[in-house]
């Protein structure tokens, strides 16, 4: 094994969104950076990559935001409700049932609006999102919901791009096809990593302070079956096949402390027929379905097996996905008719090659989807049915339209009985884990007595503690640049 002699004061591992934060911090404190990016270029970025590059972050409505979004005509028809500090924490709290780290959400939520800020003077353009977090009305205006509402420009394709770009501008070193593996540490202090580099030779780097932003384990099937569950073998991986835990086992051993909950996940429903469903760089987060709070979800016995009017989409679709795989097969079934299916977004549904079925009768569709025709007419008639027709559907709020059936349907549940009918089949589609590594709220990594492991940080999915159970959408995003901008800040 080799050891370079590069003059290196930082070394960052991994090239998403947190790596990259941590870099630019870095870098802006004359710090001579280097980042280990496991993919070549033209597969590197990480998770980040493959979102939507939507961020969640408090902040006092459009008049707040008017310096951070690019021009829009549509702006100016906005409906952007401020999403204040006691919002964000409340959330975070409903999503976890109250089990998140309080130290780490503090600093999540009161650096979010700063650290978009600081994306913003660093290079990365933000958008309101029109396509995927409003609803247009009757008299053009938009209304804006579910608290997250700006995101990068070109999604996670553009955000990654801008950040590359800024690296380099930077001085950054970014080395591609770089596979960390361990770190190295003299008298406790971690002073390097070992890598195997792009042409199979093993490398060693010393610096004074690593970062790891090298994300969780959910591209190892044995790692998800170990820690998730038996099932969790058959989910389908959303974003990049390279992280599959390789630098948690490398702090593991040299002493780290785990944090967070190692057995449960960020999963979504996913196009469960489409041929290249796994770590799709074209299409990315479009092979998502999350139109379900329009209609409803069926399992492979046409039986309905969720709320899916609980919450807004943001606050379920990365619980559902488990929920699926729990089915039988691991497959179901999301269920429009003609008056809500044009209400879905486009990026999603209408994608090409997207796995649809069309008929004109209920058992009809039930014959596409081989399910039984008398099951699935039976649960949709029961659904409409049970409507609370008293009350004004309004997708844009939690409109407490129900259907009192069971389970319930809590919003948004309008009577599906207007051909043609449609179905998608979904799978689960894995994100990243939420188990990590014990970190302070400046990202330096704990040991088991709780005491700073010196020279050594984490940020990104490597963080343990703000997710279990569930997850606020746009969230991760914004975690990464504000404990990748801490720990560049110390690092």
């Amino acid at each position: 094994m080799s050891r370079s002699n590069d003059d290196v004061d930082v070394i960052v591992v991994g090239g998403g969104n947190a790596g990259h934060s941590a870099a630019h911090a870095a870098a802006r404190r004359r710090r001579r950076v280097l980042l280990l990016e496991r993919g070549v270029e033209d597969s590197a970025g990480g998770n980040s990559y493959y979102t939507a590059g939507a961020f969640r972050f408090a902040h006092g409505g459009l008049g707040d935001l008017e310096q951070l979004i690019e021009p829009d005509d549509r702006n100016a028809f906005a409906e952007v409700p401020a999403y204040t500090r006691e919002m964000f924490f409340t959330d975070m709290d409903k999503v976890t049932s109250g089990r998140n780290n309080p130290g780490l959400t503090a600093v999540l939520v009161d650096d979010s609006r700063e650290a978009l800020s600081w994306l913003h003077e660093v290079g990365i353009r933000f958008r309101l999102m029109y396509e995927r977090q409003a609803y247009q009305n009757n008299d053009g205006s938009f209304t804006f919901w579910g608290g997250i509402h700006v995101g990068s420009v070109d999604g996670g394709r553009g955000l990654m791009e801008q950040h590359a770009r800024t690296s380099k501008e930077e001085g950054v070193a970014v080395r591609y096809g770089a596979t960390a593996y361990s770190l190295v540490t003299e008298d406790d202090i971690v002073v390097g990593v070992r890598f195997t580099d792009q042409d199979g030779s093993d490398r060693e780097i010393c610096a004074e302070s690593v970062v790891l932003a090298a994300g969780g384990f959910e591209a190892d099937a044995e790692k998800r079956r170990r820690y998730l569950g038996e099932e969790w073998v058959n989910a389908k991986v959303r974003g990049t096949p390279l992280n599959t835990g390789k630098m948690l086992d490398a702090a593991l051993g040299i002493g780290a402390a785990p944090h967070g909950d190692w057995t449960s996940c960020h999963s979504v429903a996913w196009d469960a027929g489409y041929p290249d469903n796994e770590s799709n760089r074209e299409f990315t987060n479009q092979l998502t379905r999350s139109g379900y709070p329009l209609g409803i979800i069926v399992n492979t016995a046409g039986q309905r097996f969720v709320d899916e009017g609980e919450d807004f989409r943001n606050f379920t679709y990365a619980k559902f996905g488990a929920e699926i795989l729990r089915q039988p097969g691991g497959i179901a079934f999301h269920i429009f008719d003609s008056v809500t299916r044009p209400m879905l977004r486009s990026e999603e549904y209408d994608m090409p090659g997207a796995t649809e079925y069309v008929a004109d009768t209920i058992e009809d569709l039930a014959g596409h989807m081989s399910v039984d025709p008398n099951a699935l007419a039976q649960t949709v008639a029961a659904f409409n049915a049970g409507i609370d027709i008293s009350t004004s559907f309004n997708p844009s709020v939690k409109d407490h339209r129900a259907s009192r059936v069971r389970p319930l349907k809590s919003n948004w549940a309008v009577a599906i009985d207007q051909p043609p009918f449609h179905a998608f089949p979904v799978t689960c589609g894995i994100t990243f884990t939420f188990g990590g590594l014990a970190a302070d709220s400046h990202g330096r990594v704990l040991d088991h007595d709780r005491n700073p492991i010196a020279g050594l940080y984490a940020c990104g999915e490597m963080l343990g503690g703000l997710f279990i159970g569930n997850y606020p959408s746009g969230t991760g995003l914004t975690s990464g640049t504000v404990f990748g901008r801490r720990c560049g800040n110390l690092a």
